[in-house]
């Protein structure tokens, strides 16, 4: 596997590029995929403005605003990885209000965002209306194989000692989610783009 060096600023522009060669009268669903500490978001939000100089619309979303209410997400504790792993993200949800309405012949009509977790209870947003040929950005972590419809998953992926020495103190329970999630769904296989993350400010892409 060759691996090729890039500045984060380069990364978005390719992203960028890959992203807008869609169909302008497609609508065009992006998963940012990785762990916490790999910050998949800030790819997210570093796309966003290559992507409207390219005449392209763009709706971020966080998979963060569709967790389950905590009376079933920590029914079993706080720091199960298993849990954490199979049950916090409500993903009939993330399918039904954002990626479902973007798919062909579809109306479009995204609600943003579902779930405070913090406060657990509902935000109150209004559904969103994003025109033909716009693009969806979803980050969040633990995305990939959920059978999720998208055109392009890009995973930002850490070594597991890179992801150890990067991941918060009050966080670590969640190293066993993790390592489950690189056994079991692979996830360098399953996007179309893998980001190393190791050192955030010298990235390279698997190629």
């Amino acid at each position: 596997m060759r691996v090729r060096p890039i500045s984060g600023a380069a990364l978005a522009e390719e992203l960028a590029d890959r992203i807008a060669g869609w169909p302008r009268e497609a609508w065009v669903r992006v998963i940012l995929d990785g762990a916490a500490a790999a910050r998949p978001g800030e790819l997210a939000d570093r796309l966003t403005a290559p992507l409207r100089v390219r005449g392209r619309e763009v709706l971020r979303v966080s998979a963060g605003d569709f967790l389950r209410p905590a009376s079933l997400r920590l029914e079993f504790g706080r720091t199960d990885p298993d849990v954490f792993y199979d049950e916090w993200l409500d993903v009939g949800a993330l399918r039904r209000e954002v990626l479902e309405p973007l798919g062909p012949g579809r109306t479009g009509k995204v609600l943003p965002a579902l779930w405070d977790s913090g406060a657990d209870r509902a935000y109150r947003v209004p559904y969103r209306t994003l025109p033909a040929g716009g693009v969806l950005l979803l980050d969040g972590t633990l995305l990939l194989g959920r059978g999720l419809p998208v055109e392009l998953a890009v995973h930002v992926w850490l070594s597991p000692g890179a992801l150890e020495r990067r991941t918060p103190e009050d966080e670590r329970w969640r190293l066993p989610a993790y390592e489950r999630y690189e056994r079991e769904v692979r996830p360098r296989e399953a996007a179309d783009v893998v980001v190393r993350a190791d050192h955030p400010d010298r990235l390279a892409v698997e190629a």
